[in-house]
């Protein structure tokens, strides 16, 4: 397989086509090496519109999901940012060469391993990553932009809070089969504004709080 010119075709006939048009990332998603962020069993479909198994029953996004997230944080290159979710280093490894300072947070040992092992495949990848529990009793930090890479059935307000003003947060909120993409931006010490992106579904974060069942 010809990886680079797989590589553009996915920048060009998926992500493009979902109206990420940012420069700046476009060429970011084709900097970053996908197929080396994928399970090798999967390394076939590295380049598919598809999301992938990955351990620990997670999923590896889909491409052109993936450019929308980093679309809509709107990442600087003197912007902190945090991730939830790690996954296989894919989206981390693409803010690093966006923003100055990348963390990434992943529960799963597995995982955390792996993505580990992935960037040192791609040292342009500057990501400090962190093998623990974003809902645990330690602070989150302050971040300009956070990504949260598994839908939250319930919305958490533990995330807004750690952006500085002018912070923007992604997150998936809902339960299938419908669940919105959502930017929320911090206007100042005690406010928030939300927009409504697009309806989407992927699998909730771990530890996530469930959403209650209605009974008839």
């Amino acid at each position: 397989m010809d990886t680079v010119a797989a590589r553009l075709q996915m920048v060009d006939q998926q992500i493009r086509t979902w109206e990420v048009l940012d420069p700046r990332v476009l060429d970011a998603l084709v900097r970053v090496p996908r197929e080396a962020f994928v399970p090798p069993e999967y390394r076939e479909l590295a380049f598919a519109d598809t999301s992938l198994p990955i351990a620990g029953g997670q999923t590896m996004l889909a491409p052109k999901l993936q450019g929308r997230i980093l679309q809509s944080l709107d990442l600087g290159a003197s912007d902190r940012v945090l991730e939830v979710g790690t996954g296989t280093g894919y989206l981390a490894a693409a803010m690093s060469l966006l923003a100055h300072e990348t963390t990434s947070l992943e529960i799963v040992p597995e995982l955390a391993a792996a993505a580990t092992r992935n960037f040192r495949s791609f040292p342009e990848a500057r990501v400090k990553l962190e093998n623990r529990d974003a809902f645990g009793a330690g602070s989150l930090g302050e971040y300009d932009a956070i990504a949260v890479t598994g839908s939250l059935p319930v919305y958490d307000k533990r995330f807004e809070r750690a952006l500085a003003v002018g912070g923007r947060l992604f997150v998936v909120v809902g339960v299938a089969p419908v669940m919105e993409a959502m930017i929320i931006r911090r206007v100042d010490a005690t406010e928030w504004v939300s927009e409504a992106l697009f309806e989407t579904v992927i699998p909730a974060l771990i530890g996530a709080t469930v959403a209650p069942r209605f009974v008839f």
